[in-house]
């Protein structure tokens, strides 16, 4: 089960992002509260991006001298991904709002849909990295 990069360094990294990806998501899973939950699991989502980016990380990316977004950089870095961090990038600020405590930031259906998607995005990035099998049709 590797991690399939032409970098073999930056196959521990994106294990450890993954897993803590999966830990985010079950503190979703048990948040009290809509706010919580949609913010855990936002931040899991941005974990499972982090791990692509490791994973496909070029010498040339540490010369990024400008703060860009982590779904910019993952649309850049591994187009087959672009809905997701378009999805995602647009829950940034719902994620800040509740982050700050606006109760009225996100609905239980939000944050419920939003855990949702993380597990679906984290097995999709998982499948994208070579970690699960590619799910096909007739699976």
């Amino acid at each position: 089960m590797a991690v399939l990069t032409s970098d073999r360094r930056a196959a521990p990294a994106a294990l450890r992002l993954l897993a803590g990806a999966r830990h985010a998501l079950r503190e979703a899973e048990r948040a009290e509260t809509p706010g919580e939950r949609y913010a855990t699991a936002h931040l899991a989502a941005l974990r499972a991006a982090a791990a692509v980016l490791a994973a496909r990380a070029v010498p040339a990316d540490a010369k990024l001298r400008r703060p860009t977004s982590a779904w910019v950089l993952l649309a850049g870095r591994a187009p087959e991904l672009a809905e997701w961090a378009t999805y995602f990038a647009a829950g940034a600020d719902k994620r800040a709002a509740a982050l700050a405590g606006l109760r009225t930031a996100v609905t239980t259906r939000e944050a419920d849909d939003l855990v949702r998607d993380a597990h679906l995005f984290l097995a999709v990035v998982e499948t994208t990295l070579g970690l699960l099998p590619h799910l096909t049709e007739a699976s």
